[in-house]
């Protein structure tokens, strides 16, 4: 990021800070500009050579080409500044990393032309798709599908143009969601049964454009674990990048809990989503989970009542956008854990501060959105107690973090 003469900025692709380079400006970005660079006049010592060919013209990666020490330094800066722009002078854990190869959710764009491309769409031109031969971010079990994927797609009637495959990989295996701009024959549905039985998926889901997926087969339930409960999760559904990064979420929410809650003390869990963090904190204490989503709330639920634990959690679909908890209902809790989506959760933090509720756990996947809403809880008299920050969308701008604020 540079600053022009007349106070404006510019995002400038592929340089780094200290580096003095020519850019050229290629279009407006938020109040300001994004620039590519023309020319480097002299060169940052942190620069490395990217590990991806796919570098530069994928939308995947964006700071491959920092070193890893750099890096490490430049995803804690973004945890720290954050948190000290809501006004806490904040001691940040290490970094928690994720190593390469372990990212378990692929969403792939796929395009029928000549033949058929598949993989993420390019830096700077959303309508392009980067046909993906190599990824040193996806898990070994996901990447190892886009080949036979590709193949398989070319015999698709349903896909007449442009679709899109998400997979998440589960304990039982790939999970995949495929939407198509066209119906699928009878055939087409014979060929990806077959596709499914060939790689151990043990559920397609299908549906046309933006509609309701179906089942295109279904050989056995698609299930995953979270802390040691069998969850079936909605089609495509939310589940953290990867199972480090899964367990060091977990680990610093505990941490972040009552040491020695009464027995009748509840936390209040929002935005719970399917369920990964419900069932460790429901080992410590009682939860009462609340979620937006109608699928994950139902696999919330069924997994919850399937493993005889209503007595712990208690589970209520409720969209926190639109109907955030109140203020009084809050103050009902013992602890609130929240981990909202991108956008942050501004108008149920405004509650949370106004409750009086005495901890605040805070996942957050972005940091601008962490800070608008820690500078809420700091205004009503809140502590920052820690700051773990997770580094499991790797060599991305985006962080994950938890965050444990207090109120005496």
């Amino acid at each position: 990021m540079a600053q022009l003469e007349s106070g404006a900025r510019i995002y400038v692709t592929d340089a780094l800070p200290g580096e003095r380079v020519i850019v050229r400006p290629t279009g407006k970005r938020g109040e300001g500009f994004s620039g590519e660079v023309a020319d480097r006049l002299s060169t940052s010592p942190d620069r490395v050579t990217p590990v991806c060919s796919h570098f530069g013209a994928c939308g995947g990666c964006s700071v491959q080409h920092l070193s890893h020490a750099g890096y490490l330094a430049w995803k804690t800066a973004m945890l720290e500044g954050a948190l000290r722009r809501a006004g806490f002078e904040p001691d940040i854990s290490p970094i928690v990393e994720t190593p390469a190869g372990q990212r378990r959710r692929m969403d792939l764009a796929i395009r029928r032309d000549i033949a058929i491309t598949l993989g993420l769409h390019a830096r700077l031109d959303p309508d392009k798709v980067i046909d993906l031969r190599e990824c040193l971010v996806l898990h070994t079990d996901l990447f190892h599908l886009i080949a036979p994927m590709r193949t398989m797609l070319r015999g698709i009637e349903g896909l007449r143009r442009e679709g899109s495959a998400v997979v998440n990989l589960l304990d039982s295996g790939p999970d995949l969601l495929l939407r198509t701009d066209g119906p699928l024959t009878v055939t087409d549905r014979t060929k990806l049964a077959n596709f499914a039985t060939a790689h151990g998926i043990p559920r397609i889901m299908w549906a046309r454009n933006t509609g309701i997926p179906e089942i295109a087969a279904g050989l056995r339930p698609a299930t995953t674990g979270f802390s040691g409960t069998n969850v079936i999760p909605p089609p495509g559904g939310f589940l953290q990048a990867s199972r480090a990064g899964e367990e060091a979420i977990i680990a610093a929410v505990l941490a972040g809990l009552p040491t020695k809650p009464t027995a009748k003390a509840r936390v209040a869990e929002l935005y719970a989503g399917s369920g990964t963090l419900t069932f460790a904190i429901a080992k410590r204490m009682r939860v009462d989970a609340f979620e937006g989503d109608p699928g994950a709330c139902s696999a919330l639920k069924a997994a919850a009542d399937a493993t005889g634990q209503t007595g712990r959690v208690s589970v209520a679909m409720r969209d926190l956008q639109r109907q955030p908890l109140s203020a009084k209902e809050l103050s009902a809790f013992a602890v609130v854990v929240l981990d909202p989506p991108h956008g942050g959760a501004a108008t149920q933090t405004e509650q949370i501060a106004a409750s009086g509720v005495k901890r605040v756990i805070y996942v957050s996947c972005n940091p601008a959105a962490l800070s608008r809403d820690a500078t809420m809880l700091r205004s009503a008299g809140y502590k920052l107690i820690s700051a773990t920050p997770v580094d499991q969308f790797l060599w991305s701008a985006r962080l994950e973090s938890v965050s444990v604020f207090s109120k005496a």
